[in-house]
């Protein structure tokens, strides 16, 4: 190679942009998008809908853990709301974003032109996956804090039962509910990297998210046949329950741990595949 062409390449890798200018990119591309406001509304106002419920009914949520404990404590509003949540509220926000962000490029034709600014697809891929992720980090703190505000504006901030029966303190109760939201992050990333994997492959956006929740629902409907119990701890969507570990006197930290393994083993291979197939399609012929 010659010095010329050796100092223009050298040049143009100076010029190209880092995976974190990408990055921003996408964060600026989900901010001017209106399924973004949808995801992250609907995070908002299901919390208020359930504040509203029990201030209007006398019944509550009994059968549910924490249930019994929700006109005592607010800490206890965003703890029954994770549970609700799990069925089909998050796998549906997540999707939202996470399934069309590159089907989405697809649909417009905007792919060919991200790549001539300089910006190769690992760089592209790592962007659009931290920015679903980031959109489903901001949706579960949304979703969170909205029930534990609203929860401890009308019910107060008083100590927290835990599953064992003991009492916990105000402070002691915010911190397992903020390492609660970890745990139950673990899942909501692993849906997000299967609504990634779809919208790589099917470069449609309703049929990533279609299919993202129809995953979420055919695991749910395996969850609960008896015949198949002996897959339960190994489904995902039994992952969105192993936060309630933490809320136990000593804590349980088996269903933590089977969690995190048990989402990898969802998510990295989804991950993987979606790498594989974006970084081999034909952009130049569509």
């Amino acid at each position: 190679m010659s010095a010329a062409a050796a100092g223009d390449e050298a040049s143009a890798r100076r010029r190209r942009p880092r995976a974190l200018t990408a990055y921003r990119w996408e964060l600026r591309k989900l901010r001017a998008q209106k399924r973004t406001y949808i995801g992250l509304g609907a995070a908002v106002l299901v919390p208020c809908i359930f504040v509203v419920a029990l201030m209007v009914e006398a019944g509550g949520p009994d059968e549910v853990p924490f249930g019994r404990y929700v006109r005592e404590t607010g800490l206890a509003i965003p703890l029954i709301l994770l549970i609700f949540g799990s069925i089909w509220l998050f796998p549906l926000i997540t999707a939202l974003v996470a399934g069309d962000i590159f089907a989405t490029e697809d649909n417009h034709g905007t792919l060919k032109t991200i790549l001539t600014r300089s910006v190769d697809r690992g760089q592209i891929f790592t962007a659009k996956l931290l920015a679903a992720f980031t959109y489903a980090f901001v949706a579960l703190c949304l979703f969170a804090g909205t029930a534990l505000l609203l929860g401890g504006l009308r019910f107060g901030f008083d100590p927290l039962t835990t599953l064992s029966g003991t009492t916990v303190s105000s402070s002691r109760g915010l911190t397992l509910i903020a390492a609660s939201l970890g745990v139950y992050l673990l899942p909501t990333l692993a849906v997000a990297s299967l609504a990634l994997l779809l919208s790589i492959a099917s470069r449609n956006s309703a049929a990533a998210v279609v299919g993202t929740l129809m995953f979420s629902l055919i695991l749910q409907l395996i969850g609960i046949i008896s015949g198949l119990d002996f897959l339960r701890p190994y489904l995902l969507s039994t992952q969105f329950n192993a936060w309630q570990g933490l809320l136990r006197e000593p804590i349980d930290w088996a269903p933590i741990v089977r969690a995190a393994w048990v989402c990898a083993c969802y998510g990295v291979p989804a991950l993987l595949a979606g790498w594989i197939v974006f970084t081999r399609r034909d952009v130049a012929g569509g």
